[in-house]
């Protein structure tokens, strides 16, 4: 994957689908299905880098003192992830 394109979230998506698909379809070679396997996971790996940049641009709308601020998704004041009412 180093000389590969970087994919997008859709497109890194779509490529481990399709190589879960040959691996639970068994029709593959042992030394096919350790490449695919080694491929899947890191696209696994991209994709939930790519779900942890959009997650940090996230931000939540919150009432405080009657009045709806942002905030960043995840601030350090709600780390459980829980909206305080």
């Amino acid at each position: 994957m180093a000389n590969e394109p970087e994919l997008n979230f859709e497109e890194a998506m779509a490529a481990l689908e399709d190589i879960v698909g040959q691996l639970e379809h068994g029709d593959v070679p042992l030394e096919q299905a350790i490449d695919l396997f080694q491929r899947g996971m890191k696209l696994s790996q991209l994709c939930g880098l790519k779900l942890e940049q959009v997650e940090r641009k996230i931000e939540m709308i919150v009432e405080e003192d009657g009045e709806l601020r942002k905030k960043p998704f995840g601030t350090a004041d709600d780390e459980s992830g829980e909206m305080n009412e």
